[in-house]
């Protein structure tokens, strides 16, 4: 029974990593995408997106990261997926579930979802490419308009040498609203021999049971659930309450803090906003602290902020 971080683009960078995985509860993370068109990309596009290659693969807290490739054209992911484990990424994963439009206009992500043979292609170059020893691994979603080629791409994945698949039980036009349809996974589990990953909708560790149950796989992998409870996956694997509104602002700070000095301030207004949108699902104080919070644009206005809740809350404890 494994619990796998879910790439999320622009809000699940390394720190996000690094403090969700300390809090415990993960087997794996998979990487925000790597985006190959038709070159091999240096090696500092990887280490930038994926510091853990500096440290042997893996989070402060021991937990492997896989780099994560989005693109169309099969030799060049296969030469990057190579490059990718050099650099020391324990395998590679292949990104078929992207539903972003801009990605989706250049024939990446859930696009290709149309193209069967052109996922059997490139699942068959990277996995050729790529030492045994190394997994590659697949994502995708139940199709891009329907599910009229769901079991027919997972078979080819399959086929083509994929080690395992993930499966966000929706369709790209599907997006992310509610439900998504778990029973599907078990559909693909009849028809494919490597192991299978749901993905999909889960917000609570009872989410998470009847996942298993009606997809049959042991093995989840939580993305939006994972920020707005931060100690999800350790509810799931472990048990326990939902962390308590205060831890969840000191972590605020110290995400602040670490994001703050890791990129010189240029992105942690929105992605600090981006993760008040999702924890304010599970945390009425986050709501009225969003609603403050929104109105800031700099740095240190929102510390301060941030500082003062935290303030108030100790002083009531």
């Amino acid at each position: 029974m494994r619990i796998i971080l879910a790439p999320m683009e622009g809000v699940v960078d390394h720190l996000m990593r690094e403090m969700l995985t300390e809090i415990g509860g993960f087997d794996l993370c998979i990487t925000e995408f790597v985006r190959v068109v038709d070159q091999l990309l240096p090696a500092r596009v990887f280490t930038r997106l994926c510091p853990e290659l500096l440290q042997g693969g893996k989070t402060r807290a021991g937990t492997p990261v896989r780099v994560q490739l989005l693109g169309q054209e099969p030799n060049w992911l296969a030469e990057n997926a190579f490059r990718a484990v050099q650099l020391g990424s324990p395998g590679v994963d292949l990104n078929f579930g992207c539903p972003a439009k801009t990605v989706n206009k250049s024939k990446g992500g859930a696009v290709l979802l149309r193209e069967t043979e052109q996922l059997y292609r490139i699942v068959q170059a990277v996995r050729q490419a790529v030492p045994a020893q190394f997994p590659v691994t697949a994502k995708m979603r139940l199709g891009y308009e329907d599910t009229s080629l769901t079991l027919d791409n997972a078979i080819a994945l399959a086929a083509a040498g994929a080690s395992e698949l993930t499966v966000h039980a929706r369709t790209k036009t599907d997006g992310y609203r509610p439900p998504a349809y778990w029973p599907w996974i078990a559909k693909i589990r009849e028809v494919v021999s490597i192991p299978v990953i749901a993905n999909g909708e889960i917000w609570q560790p009872s989410d998470a049971a009847l996942c298993r149950e009606q997809s049959g796989s042991s093995d989840i992998m939580l993305g939006r659930g994972a920020l707005a409870q931060p100690n999800l996956a350790a509810r799931i694997a472990s048990g326990g309450d939902a962390l308590p509104w205060p831890a969840v602002l000191e972590l605020l700070m110290r995400y602040s803090e670490y994001e703050i000095a890791g990129d010189k301030g240029l992105y942690y207004s929105n992605r600090i906003k981006q993760w008040f949108s999702y924890l304010k699902l599970q945390y009425p104080q986050a709501e009225q602290l969003f609603a403050k919070l929104r109105l800031l644009r700099r740095s240190p206005e929102i510390l301060a902020l941030l500082q003062s809740e935290l303030q108030a809350e100790r002083a009531h404890s």
